[in-house]
């Protein structure tokens, strides 16, 4: 957005010192930069301007060495428009003008995205694995991750146990036993997979 700086009370007190041409292409802001005491400031486009330009308020007070901000609002225009910007302090004891000029909005082109073709189709699923081969991938998986020793000791531990199940010839062994058998085939299997 565009900004008009307008300064008050710079060299004088209800001095006005503005440019003395201002262009914008849409709505803009108009700088009240006040340099010195408080001040009440009014603006007013002229007929040319009041057609497409607007204020929310035409008075406007700027506290002492402060700065404030007018957002002016302009309607669609499809040609350029011209006039001035009446800017008075000190209640109509100094009045300075500014010519504006209004341009239409420059048009944008939108810009086009390039699709590859590549993109209009899903995409390929591979092929479902067969349970030999999520076995067999399992077992890679288990030597490179290192279990290899953890997978004997488990055998050992599972052979030793139902040795000692038998042996015994106990139904709480053997149901221990199967216990521990059914939890050490379902982790090695999280492991595995």
């Amino acid at each position: 957005m565009s900004t008009l700086s307008v300064e008050l009370n710079g060299d004088a007190v209800h001095s006005i010192r503005a440019p003395d041409r201002f262009e914008a292409t849409g709505p803009f802001a108009v700088a009240l930069e006040n340099e010195g005491r408080s001040t009440h400031v009014h603006l007013h486009f002229d007929d040319d301007l009041d057609r497409v330009a607007s204020v929310a308020e035409t008075n406007h007070f700027v506290d002492d060495e402060s700065t404030r901000h007018v957002h002016v609002a302009v309607d669609d225009v499809t040609e350029p428009v011209r006039g001035k910007l009446k800017i008075v302090t000190g209640y109509g004891s100094n009045t300075r003008y500014v010519n504006v000029r209004i341009d239409p909005p420059e048009e944008t082109v939108p810009e086009e995205v390039a699709v590859d073709e590549a993109f209009t189709k899903p995409p390929e699923r591979p092929p479902e694995v067969s349970p030999s081969q999520r076995a067999a991938n399992a077992v890679d998986r288990l030597i490179e991750r290192g279990g290899v020793p953890a997978a004997i000791a488990a055998f050992l531990a599972l052979a030793a146990g139902v040795a000692i199940a038998l042996a015994l010839d106990s139904a709480v062994v053997s149901v221990v036993v199967a216990v521990v058998l059914v939890v050490s085939l379902g982790a090695a299997l999280l492991a595995a997979w």
